[in-house]
């Protein structure tokens, strides 16, 4: 066959020629292609170009994109598609999963919905069986939708596939396509033929792909498809992929049977010498330069448009809340945490200098009280301000058990464990005796520091301890300690006030290490017309006195109009969000 109908080599060439701009791991795929084109009969394995091309071929003479179009594959979708069914080990295709990681909006859905068709029709397969799958129905059911939507473009398809409610069929090769999930237990009794494995950074176990896995030993050609972004779970079964992928890249891993393409932007060369496989210093691939993301993004320009990575950037550099996700679905950087909140050099940046609270005697006050399980750290946040110059003060305090430090079932590490005796013997945190948290002392430590200010409101999030909260009140008033239910129409308006104040330098959190430590863990997660919350479980660590300091900045955008911190804010001319 004629070199000019071999798109997999032509792009394999190009990469590495640098003509087509690639990370290292895309560059190590198409190294392995043509390295193999040389090697790869003595090991038993056969390049078909012409199968490879059917299948690329089948796309654009069978489906349509949603603006009628057809399919044609660009060049980086035909090098997946024709390696997967190009190469052979014997009578049988060589490659039985496939795994593809690359920035949203690069076609890896259609693409899945294409490959399940191409199974379910042009495979010589009996009873083949082809399944879109994730760990929701919902998200299942994207590449089934894209697949029956084409189906019902293209006369033949609709003549040839029945497409009833929830599955598409040809009744006398007895084949079907669905959608299952783990969520409605549809992955048992399966033999696929194809299994279409989407957003694979989603699923918190292996369960879906090792329950498809098992029903596909009886398959000839079976294949798994696995799409995904970038994560941030390294103990996924979507990181264990992603790393087992880039040993096969790299040859440290010897399968045969095993296909790789990741995007990515690639660490400097001492970055990379000291074993890290993203971007880490000033002198990497820098994930706000357009040029680079198209080593992440390879549809850039043409499936994808160039308008929309550059809005994600330009959010992102405005929103640190956002910057995370962008690294992830926009530059296949993989995250320390799902969404951390803030970049810690941001928190540093504010003023540092040590805050006593005799200095802020009589003064009105802002608190929040984040009380723990009785086992946990418990955090009290006094907020001031803000003064002439708009800055904000704040005072934190933190007990815990001094027996849970240290106790073997609190997940904790050993360095853990030090820096929390550490902070401990410093001052920053207070130890209660017992294997509890001594709420008798909290409450005394609590009532000494609120006696001092100016208290105007104490927010308490309502599932808090009974007893201490009621002690609370009878000190206090009810008018001044006040519920707060931490939904995520309550904490959007303050934790995005706050990110503000933070951003902005206007923050004196006084060098405390502690609540450094939990803003680094914070974690959000998102839901409708942009609300935000911190998310406690997606953290991961403790979050607490974060937690406290949004509670407290609450009760500070709820005070009457005549002393409202808007009133102040406004009259200096500077922007506030408004509490909804």
């Amino acid at each position: 066959m004629p070199k000019a109908d071999d798109p997999v080599t032509r792009y394999a060439k190009d990469v590495m020629a640098k003509r087509i701009v690639a990370g290292r791991p895309v560059r190590l795929a198409c190294k392995r292609h043509l390295a193999d084109l040389k090697t790869g009969k003595a090991r038993g394995l056969m390049w078909r170009p012409e199968r490879a091309l059917h299948a690329i071929k089948f796309f654009e003479r069978f489906l349509r994109l949603e603006d009628g179009r057809p399919f044609v594959l660009l060049p980086y979708l035909a090098f997946i598609v024709g390696s997967i069914f190009g190469w052979y080990e014997g009578e049988h295709r060589r490659y039985h999963t496939a795994y593809v990681e690359m920035g949203k909006g690069n076609a890896k859905t259609p693409v899945a919905a294409g490959i399940g068709l191409y199974g379910m029709v042009a495979d010589k397969e009996a009873a083949p069986e082809i399944y879109s799958a994730a760990t929701m129905q919902d998200q299942a059911a994207i590449a089934y939708r894209d697949a029956k939507r084409m189906v019902e473009a293209h006369p033949d398809l609709k003549a040839l596939i029945k497409s009833e409610v929830g599955a598409l069929s040809i009744e006398k090769r007895h084949a079907v396509f669905r959608a299952v999930s783990s969520e409605h237990k549809g992955l048992d009794g399966k033999r696929p033929h194809i299994s279409l494995i989407d957003e694979l950074q989603e699923h918190p176990t292996s369960l879906v792909v090792d329950k498809l896995s098992a029903g596909m030993k009886a398959r000839r050609n079976g294949l798994t498809f696995e799409i995904t972004n970038s994560g941030w779970d390294r103990t996924s079964v979507c990181w264990a992929h992603h790393q087992y992928s880039l040993q096969v890249l790299d040859g440290s891993a010897k399968d045969e049977a095993w296909f790789a393409y990741i995007c990515s932007l690639d660490p400097c060369a001492a970055c990379r010498k000291s074993g890290k496989t993203f971007p880490s210093c000033e002198k990497c691939d820098d994930w706000r330069d357009l040029k680079k993301l198209r080593k992440a993004n390879p549809g850039m320009g043409t499936v994808l448009p160039e308008s929309y990575i550059v809005k994600q950037i330009r959010e992102a550099v405005g929103m640190p809340s956002k910057e995370n996700i962008v690294k992830r679905l926009n530059a296949c950087i993989w995250t320390e945490a799902e969404e951390r909140w803030l970049a810690m050099e941001t928190w540093d940046a504010c003023p540092g200098m040590p805050l006593k609270l005799e200095d802020y005697a009589g003064q009105p006050c802002m608190a929040g009280l984040d009380a723990a399980s009785t086992q946990d750290i418990s955090a009290l946040v006094l907020m001031f301000g803000p003064d002439d110059e708009g800055l904000y003060d704040v005072l934190t305090r933190f007990w815990i058990p001094r027996a849970t430090i240290d106790a073997k079932d609190s997940g904790r590490t050993e360095q853990d464990r030090q820096r929390l005796h550490q902070w401990v013997d410093q001052g920053w945190i207070t130890a209660t005796s017992g294997e509890v948290t001594d709420y008798d002392q909290m409450e005394a430590d609590i009532k000494a520091m609120l006696a001092t200010v100016d208290l105007k409101r104490l927010s308490f999030d309502r599932w808090g301890v009974t007893q201490l909260v009621t002690h609370l009140i009878d000190a206090f008033g009810e008018q001044r300690v006040v519920p707060f239910s931490q939904t995520m129409a309550n904490m959007t308006a303050p934790t995005k006030e706050l990110e503000k104040i933070i951003t902005g330098g206007k923050l004196r959190h006084g060098s405390n290490p502690v609540l450094r430590w939990m803003a680094s863990n914070v974690a959000l997660i998102y839901g409708p017309n942009e609300q935000v919350k911190p998310d406690r479980k997606r953290s991961g660590e403790k979050i607490d006195g974060i937690i406290a300091l949004i509670e407290a900045l609450d009760g500070a955008m709820r005070q009457p109009k005549a002393t409202s911190i808007y009133d102040e804010r406004a009259a200096r001319g500077e922007e506030v969000l408004k509490f909804v």
